[in-house]
């Protein structure tokens, strides 16, 4: 670690849980994130302030003005860019140390496939269920720890689904594939712009507590968030015998 580092991520390092070597693990770690709207933003910041190494960021979609009331990597100028390049703009605004790629396609099977297989650690930050079991199936696949979130109106929810760990469920032992749910989308329903920064922001904690080995992930429970009340539920989840996505690959 070089002198600037350690002036940069010094109130890192007089953390008891990181201390140096736990930030020398996030220096060297890949993150993948999967969605850069509402929570892919604070997700991307803020993994990019502790000083993660390289962050891919994935998402077909470009800046539109309606996104400007939550997608807080974004800005006014940038409407009508990519998404993955506006994040990666804002993220070398604050540290340009952080290899960023950028990757403006679908997150289907077989890109998944190929990027999982790269990263420490998975964030899955996109929209809708079908994108979400994908991202599962990679994980589970590959070994690799799927920090989860979703937020829709005033309601969120947050979860780590780490393949690692024998007793940890995978996202569908907790949410099945089939039936898939009817989508709901916040273009038409609507969503609390804070909302997305709190889930956000916990999914990014989650991810620098896995990789940089301190504390305990949220593998097993599942965090509820009721914003009107601002009223957190925890519950305990646990792993499917018959899950159609891990139970043949952790038999």
């Amino acid at each position: 670690m070089t002198d600037d580092q350690l002036l940069r991520y010094s109130r890192h390092i007089l953390l008891n849980e990181l201390g140096i070597e736990g930030q020398e693990r996030i220096l060297a770690a890949h993150a993948l994130v999967i969605g850069a709207g509402g929570l892919g933003s604070p997700v991307a910041l803020y993994l990019a302030s502790a000083g993660i190494g390289h962050i891919t960021m994935v998402d077909h979609d470009t800046v539109d003005a309606t996104n400007l009331q939550r997608q807080i990597a974004h800005t006014l100028e940038r409407v009508g860019q990519l998404k993955v390049d506006s994040v990666q703009q804002a993220i070398h605004a604050i540290n340009p140390d952080v290899k960023v790629s950028p990757i403006a396609e679908r997150a289907d099977a077989a890109l998944l496939d190929q990027l999982v297989a790269q990263a420490d650690v998975v964030l899955d930050c996109c929209d809708n269920f079908a994108t979400r079991q994908a991202v599962n199936r990679a994980c589970m696949q590959h070994g690799k720890p799927l920090v989860s979130g979703a937020a829709i109106r005033m309601d969120g929810q947050v979860s780590v689904f780490d393949p690692r760990q024998p007793t940890s469920p995978c996202y569908a032992c907790v949410f099945p594939p089939e039936p898939a749910p009817e989508e709901t989308r916040c273009a038409t329903l609507g969503v609390f712009a804070p909302l997305v920064g709190i889930i956000g922001s916990v999914q990014a904690a989650e991810a620098l507590k896995l990789i940089s080995h301190a504390g305990s992930s949220l593998a097993g429970r599942l965090l509820m968030l009721d914003a009107r009340h601002m009223d957190w539920r925890e519950v305990r989840i646990s792993r499917h015998a018959q899950c159609p996505v891990c139970s043949g690959l952790r038999a």
